[in-house]
């Protein structure tokens, strides 16, 4: 058997464990520490350097945005000046493109033949024609304007101009033979009507009557006197006799004494004496609406007007006046005349012209 160990003092052994690991800790220690404060410093300058970094790029960023903004200044003072250039551009461009349309209109108005000139100036007059009688509803200046048309084309010894005044006296046949409204003899007759409205008598008054009477009233002297001639007579008759031409000439007193008379309409008779003034007034109304329709082209407006007023005057009014009458043949011969003519186009003239001028 091997021999056992010497053993160690206790004593002597236990206060140099404590020493060596104390050494050993405070090394760890001093080691740690240091390369936390290496590490500190490190990172200080680290942080250091990234602050004088952002320091820097903020500088730059800002003298960046300095720069980025006097270039969009200075490009939106080009982007100006550009925009007034191309306006500038574009109105010399339009005056050009005027100028240069008005340089072909003269150079064809120039390259135009004489006989092409007469036929445009003549198409040119006939369409305005056209929209004349198309606003005033007339023939008149259609057929003036061909009348003229023709008149010019005569003066010029050309056989290609005959076709056309071919169709000139065609057309001017047909727009001849329209018989339009004179809206002005139509207007006149209209005034004289309105005029005579308040002499008009009425059923309901006693005028017409009292015209029935006049010449009863002039008539009465004769039965009287054919009365005295009769009892002058009588005195030589009997006396039946007598009296029979006595009752003879009392019952012809009282035959004149009330008379009948056929009225169409009764209503004519209730009207009153107050109500008078508005139906002269309404009939008034009536025909200026008439002939405010007739003078605006408004025929069918202007019919049913005169039917009503023709209707009021047949009514309310004495047929057997001579004014009413009148009245009545005035307002029959508007509604007659008052009628839409309808005027033909010269499409004979302008498809003669168009094809002489393209040389067919």
């Amino acid at each position: 058997m091997p021999p056992a160990p010497a053993p160690v003092p206790v004593a002597a052994a236990a206060p140099l464990l404590p020493a060596r690991w104390i050494a050993t800790a405070a090394a760890v220690l001093a080691a740690l520490t240091t390369a936390a404060g290496v590490l500190a410093w490190n990172t200080q300058q680290r942080v250091k350097a990234l602050e004088t970094e952002l320091v820097k790029r903020q500088q730059d960023a800002g003298a960046e945005a300095a720069e980025a903004r006097v270039a969009a200044r200075s490009a939106q003072d080009v982007a100006r000046d550009a925009a007034a250039k191309l306006a500038v551009l574009e109105a010399r461009v339009a005056e050009s493109t005027i100028q240069r349309g008005q340089l072909e209109d003269l150079i064809q108005s120039l390259a135009r033949s004489r006989d092409e000139n007469v036929l445009a100036d003549v198409e040119n007059a006939i369409r305005v024609a056209m929209q004349q009688t198309a606003i005033t509803g007339s023939a008149e200046p259609l057929v003036a304007t061909l009348k003229q048309a023709d008149e010019r084309l005569a003066r010029y010894k050309e056989p290609r101009l005959e076709r056309v005044r071919r169709a000139l006296a065609q057309d001017l046949d047909r727009a001849r033979s329209v018989g339009g409204a004179d809206l002005a003899l139509l207007a006149i007759r209209l005034d004289e009507a309105i005029r005579t409205v308040d002499e008009l008598p009425l059923l309901s008054a006693g005028d017409h009557r009292r015209s029935a009477a006049r010449p009863a009233a002039t008539a009465a002297p004769a039965p009287a006197s054919g009365a005295s001639s009769a009892e002058a007579a009588a005195s030589g008759l009997p006396w039946g006799e007598r009296w029979k031409l006595v009752a003879g000439t009392i019952w012809q007193e009282v035959r004149e004494l009330v008379r009948v008379t056929r009225i169409e309409h009764p209503e004519a008779m209730l009207v009153a004496p107050e109500q008078t003034w508005f139906l002269r007034e309404n009939l008034k109304l009536r025909l200026l609406n008439a002939r405010l329709a007739l003078l605006s082209r408004q025929f069918d407006t202007a019919q049913s007007d005169l039917r009503d007023a023709l209707s009021a005057l047949d009514r309310y009014f004495d047929p057997q006046s001579r004014r009413v009458a009148a009245t009545l043949e005035l307002v029959r011969q508007v509604q007659s005349q008052a009628r839409v003519a309808t005027v033909p186009r010269p499409d004979a003239t302008l498809a003669a012209i168009a094809t002489v001028a393209a040389g067919r």
